[in-house]
Formats: structure tokens, C-alpha cells, sequence
């Protein structure tokens, strides 16, 4: 099988996900980019299926299984997108799926991934929590593990949000993507380094969730123990395979605060007029902290995601940015 992480292999990982997802579109705000001083083309994986990205990797994953590896069902992790994705790839592929959701995970996300029909089981809010609960529930079900990043496949099928981009966008030079695991950023530098040579990929982070900077930093992998941030979906750490694939290719990863991340939320939903999750505000946060640097330029920014729990979200308590 072809190496699945080279221009070959995010192709071929493109049309085998074909029928499975959304080319979603490219949305600009004449707002946003006055205010900026840089042209955002803002790529809306809020529109995707399942409402986030996530639909792409695992998918990807789950059609390169074999049929007796499917058959014994789907499996995995997450705070909620890819628990969502991975419960969608299993239905339509006809088979049972486990999900292990850590207890603060959204409202919104765990009645998805109830809605289509898996098995939540829950486990504590850290990150060994998931890990070990998911063990115990594989050795009552052998199902099919399909990691939430730490694996080529799925990093091969997020890199497709990206070759889209630069297909809709090829005149950005900088790209900004969320960091959590570092599946979608891994598979961001890859679509780089593959369709648009040129660009220069940048990570955003939340300063309660900053594993990957501090890794980045320090030249090997740090791990966080306790994490404190609105933007669940990046609760969690790099594994060495996403670490060392952002070490190669990542140009800097910005960190931002979670009232950073509120204020551009709320600019997103007021000059975009979409519906996303504090997760996918986290590269414009970055953005409006730096705009400085990319003054004059082109830069994509990948929304990741739209399933927002808005019992959760209180744009009140954040201003819309200032701007000198």
C-alpha cells in the first residue's frame, strides 16, 4: 500500500472518502479583514458532515480496515467529533460502535454520538481516564480502535481539508490550524509541504492546553496533566507520531487565552454569521494577537468544527476585539 502521509497518499485517502463528505466551502468577511489588516479566507469544516472535520480521518480509517475488522465493530475516544465520526462511519458501515466520552464533555456532542446509535461509555475528564476506560471496554468487545489522531490513516484523511483549501485558496501563504492532538495540523503541514509548497503552516493553542508549544520548545514531548480551556475539543496531548511531524514542518504554534478565544467567537458570529465551536475560534484568536506579522498577506484559517453547546457559551462575559 502506498505511504499514506506522501501527495500520493492524501489523494488517494481523498477519493476513497469521497462519497463520505462534504467539500465544504470557503467563506471572507470585508469586516474582518479591515479590521486585520490581512485577507482571512476562512475554511468552514463547520459545514461538514457530522459538523466538523473529523468525518474525514475516520472515515478514512474505517474504509481501510479489512471487512472482518469492521465487522467486529468501531471504537474509540474523544471529547466528542471524532466519537461523532467514528459512531457516523459505523453506522453506514452497518456495524456497532464504542465510544468512551470523559464526563465533561458537551451536552450537544454526547446526544450526537447517541444519535447515531453507539455506545457511550463514560470515563473521568483526564486524559488517562480515556485511555484506560477505553481499554477495559476493547477487552469486552474487540472492536476496531480507530485513535483520534495517533494514527496515519486518520491524519491522511484530515490532510484532505487542506488540499481543498489550497485548491479553493492557492494564493494563501499562511495557514492556521488548531492544535489538540495534532491530527489536523499534522495532516495540514503534509497537505502543505505537498499541494502548496509555498505556504507556511501555523499552529493556535490554548495557553490551558499547551502541550504542543511547550514540546515544540523544549524539543521533545510534553505532556499536560490538567487542562483548563473553553475550547474542548483541544483537551488533549501530541503523541510522538503528530509531535514529530509538527516538529518537522509546523513553522510556530501562537498560544492564546481563553478570553482571546471568547472575543474572536464572538467576531466570528457576528461578521461571519455561522455557528462554530470555541475550538475552531482558536486560529483567529492567534491571528488578531499577530496580526501584525501577516499584515498585507493571504491566510487561511481552518474552522474545525460547529457542534457548540450553547448552555455553555455566554458571549456576553467577551468583548468583540479592539483593534489599533
Amino acid at each position: 500500500m502506498v505511504d499514506l502521509l506522501t501527495k500520493t497518499g492524501i489523494e488517494e485517502s481523498h477519493r476513497r472518502i469521497g462519497n463520505a463528505i462534504h467539500l465544504t466551502p470557503i467563506l471572507s468577511s470585508s469586516a474582518i479583514n479591515a479590521l486585520l489588516g490581512v485577507e482571512v479566507i476562512f475554511k468552514c469544516e463547520n459545514f461538514q458532515k457530522i459538523g466538523a472535520f473529523k468525518i474525514r480521518g475516520a472515515s478514512n480509517a474505517a474504509a481501510l480496515l479489512s471487512p472482518e475488522e469492521r465487522a467486529r465493530g468501531l471504537a474509540t475516544h474523544s471529547s466528542g467529533n471524532h466519537a461523532q465520526a467514528v459512531a457516523m462511519a459505523a453506522r453506514l458501515a452497518g456495524v456497532p460502535a464504542y465510544i468512551v466520552m470523559p464526563s465533561n464533555s458537551p451536552r450537544v456532542k454526547r446526544a450526537a454520538v447517541r444519535g447515531y446509535g453507539a455506545r457511550i461509555t463514560e470515563s473521568g475528564p483526564r486524559i488517562e481516564d480515556r485511555e484506560s476506560t477505553m481499554r477495559e471496554v476493547l477487552t469486552e468487545v474487540n472492536a476496531s480502535f480507530i485513535h483520534p489522531y495517533d494514527d496515519e490513516r486518520v491524519i491522511a484523511g484530515q490532510a484532505t481539508a487542506a488540499k481543498e483549501l489550497f485548491a479553493q485558496c492557492p494564493e494563501c501563504t499562511v495557514v492556521f490550524g488548531p492544535v489538540g492532538g495534532g491530527g489536523l495540523m499534522s495532516g495540514t503541514c503534509l497537505a502543505a509541504r505537498s499541494f502548496s509548497p509555498g505556504t507556511v503552516v501555523y499552529g493556535a493553542e490554548p495557553i490551558g492546553a499547551d502541550d504542543a508549544a511547550r514540546s515544540l520548545a523544549a524539543g521533545h514531548r510534553i505532556t499536560n496533566t490538567v487542562v483548563d480551556t473553553i475550547a474542548d475539543g483541544l483537551r488533549t496531548n501530541l503523541s510522538d507520531r503528530t509531535f514529530d511531524i509538527l516538529r518537522r514542518h509546523l513553522e510556530e504554534i501562537i498560544t492564546v487565552s481563553d478570553d482571546e478565544i471568547g472575543s474572536a467567537l464572538r467576531l466570528i458570529y457576528e461578521r461571519l454569521k455561522i455557528v462554530v465551536e470555541p475550538s475552531s475560534a482558536v486560529p483567529l484568536a492567534a491571528l488578531i494577537r499577530e496580526r501584525h506579522r501577516f499584515a498585507g498577506k493571504r491566510v487561511g484559517i481552518i474552522l474545525s468544527g460547529g457542534n457548540v453547546d450553547l448552555d455553555r457559551i455566554d458571549l456576553s462575559i467577551w468583548k468583540s476585539p479592539e483593534f489599533d
